[in-house]
């Protein structure tokens, strides 16, 4: 698909400014002599656009970098109530510098609730989760605490209801997964744009990076793809297999954001699975690591040791914090190390205990193996990351920085 939208600019030549004199002149009764105008449109590359300080958007809100970004993954019902303060106080008090919060949740509701005549106001899907955003941002600007805004893409059990045709069918009814979770169609240009939309609306509340999350069609859909009706969009006459038509349009959704995000100033990330680094593509979700990052400025893979199988000759991965993400982070440095423009890798590590995997295939995770992780990325050559706790109850007496 063509990426490069166009911008209609009209030029006007021989426009001069008036001169004092001339304004009087003016009041003369002999009729002014009008000089004929001539216009010419052009069209403009968006990246040139995005490049003019002309089409530059200020929040009135400022961020540094933090040397190297070391977050937090904050809920809107933290980020909105009383536990925000806490976290807040974890943040300053420790080595931790950033916050990733919901704006769009797992659901595909909006977290806040978008100002009257708003396009989002109109859509109707605002929870008023957090209830002041805007104040919620100026506090953290006042802690030094980089925002990053959380927007879970496909995953929108609201929107695949409200629009169906925007989603995959059963049948009569809305397909669903095990656990009564739709998706909308990473086909159609419609849910890009839908998305597209609040993560600008994001940007203008004044975050500086917009995260987004599951940027993939679902888990399995290689098995249900023949089964499921859906619109392929503009992919409809595509050459390619059904695989590469996935990654295709998931690559292609990166790279648009990308593009319209960028008169805004802020950063783009995506999360992806930890194992589509060590795969030429995952066949049934539609994402290349290699492509996906060629399109962000950060990549988040999400390598929970909990998450994995047995890998990289690990037969218990949640029992080797250390070992788990230090093998992981040789072979994405090798997959990031063959791109022109690679972007930042600030993974996902785990602060939360497994249980589900049962006796002896889990550790309690604490201070101990949070910094075991963090120490294999370090030792690896990777100096960012977050810390996934669904609760927000991180582990007490970390040191983020071993």
């Amino acid at each position: 698909m063509a990426k490069s939208l166009k911008t209609a600019v009209i030029l006007t030549a021989g426009v001069l400014l008036a001169s004092v004199g001339n304004v009087y002149a003016a009041e003369e009764s002999e009729t002014p002599d009008f000089t004929p105008r001539t216009y010419n449109t052009i069209e403009l590359d968006s990246s040139v656009l995005a490049a003019s300080q002309l089409f530059k958007f200020d929040s009135g809100l400022e961020f540094a970098y933090p040397d190297a970004v070391r977050g937090i993954f904050v809920t809107a019902h933290s980020a909105g109530g009383e536990r925000f303060g806490s976290l807040v106080e974890l943040v300053e008090q420790t080595e931790l510098n950033a916050m990733v919060i919901d704006i769009k949740e797992d659901f595909g509701h909006l977290t806040y609730i978008p100002e009257d005549g708003s396009a989002l106001a109109e859509l109707g899907l605002g929870q008023p989760l957090i209830k002041n955003p805007r104040a919620m941002l100026e506090q953290l600007e006042e802690k030094e605490i980089y925002p990053i805004a959380r927007v879970v893409v496909f995953k929108d059990t609201v929107l695949a209801e409200q629009q169906p045709e925007l989603t995959f069918m059963d049948g009569e009814q809305v397909w669903k997964n095990n656990r009564g979770e739709s998706f909308v169609n990473p086909f159609l240009k419609e849910v890009w744009d839908y998305n597209v939309q609040i993560a600008i609306e994001a940007a203008k509340l004044g975050f500086k990076e917009i995260q987004f999350d599951y940027v993939r069609f679902p888990e399995g859909f290689e098995h249900r793809a023949d089964d499921l009706s859906y619109s392929l969009g503009d992919y409809a006459n595509s050459d390619a297999d059904p695989i590469q038509r996935r990654v295709e349009a998931v690559t292609d959704f990166v790279a648009y954001a990308k593009e319209q995000l960028e008169p805004y100033e802020v950063d783009v990330s995506v999360d992806i699975f930890g194992y589509a680094a060590t795969l030429p593509e995952a066949p049934g979700i539609g994402q290349n690591f290699s492509k996906i990052s060629e399109n962000v400025d950060v990549i988040s893979s999400m390598i929970y040791p909990s998450h994995w199988t047995s890998y990289f000759g690990i037969a218990k991965p949640d029992l080797e914090p250390y070992n788990l993400v230090a093998e992981y982070a040789k072979v994405e440095n090798q997959v990031l190390g063959a791109l022109e423009n690679p972007p930042v890798s600030r993974p996902w590590l785990q602060d939360f205990t497994a249980s589900y995997l049962g006796s002896g295939n889990y550790l309690r995770y604490g201070k101990a193996e949070v910094e075991a992780q963090i120490k294999a990325l370090n030792d690896n050559g990777i100096e960012e990351f977050l810390l996934w706790n669904a609760g927000n109850t991180y582990s007490k007496g970390v040191d983020y920085t071993p």
